[in-house]
């Protein structure tokens, strides 16, 4: 098992811990964080590409939402189902997760239209600056092996 796996399951476990001690913070957790997480572990993408998928998630939370607040319905659903899609393809957003944050306010109906955006964003957000941290420190150990090694080796070398 790899260090960011890791890292991803205990950040999601905070965020799981975060969302049933204080209910204030319920909205940070919800299913598809885990497919975000699974996605952003599975695939290298560059630190752009990983907060323009932050964002579009975030987009189409809102988009959701808008039309969960304006009716509740099967026809804001399709419509909801419908505009995400037209972003995710106009964007080029390689990431199935976002049509599924679009959906979260149709089950779980929240009081205000920004509450989901705002809690998409910032626990994605979090997951980046994770997985983030998780690199720095990857390449901070491999580099603190490396030196000694190096310098071992040096040692061990005669000189000419």
């Amino acid at each position: 098992m790899d260090i960011k796996t890791v890292a991803i399951a205990l950040y999601l476990l905070l965020i799981y811990w975060l969302s049933q001690s204080f209910p204030a913070l319920k909205p940070l957790f919800y299913p598809t964080l885990g497919a975000f997480s699974y996605l952003f572990v599975s695939r290298i993408f560059a630190m752009k590409d990983l907060m323009r998928l932050v964002i579009g998630a975030g987009a189409a939370s809102a988009i959701g939402s808008l039309f969960y607040m304006m009716h509740a319905g099967p026809w804001t659903f399709l419509v909801t189902c419908l505009c995400t899609i037209v972003v995710i393809r106009k964007f080029h957003f390689n990431a199935p997760p976002i049509l599924a944050v679009s959906l979260i306010p149709f089950f779980s109906q929240p009081a205000q239209w920004w509450v989901l955006p705002l809690s998409v964003t910032a626990s994605l957000s979090g997951l980046v600056v994770m997985l983030l941290l998780t690199e720095v420190t990857i390449y901070f150990v491999k580099n603190l092996w490396r030196k000694p090694a190096a310098a071992a080796e040096k040692m061990q070398t005669p000189a000419q």
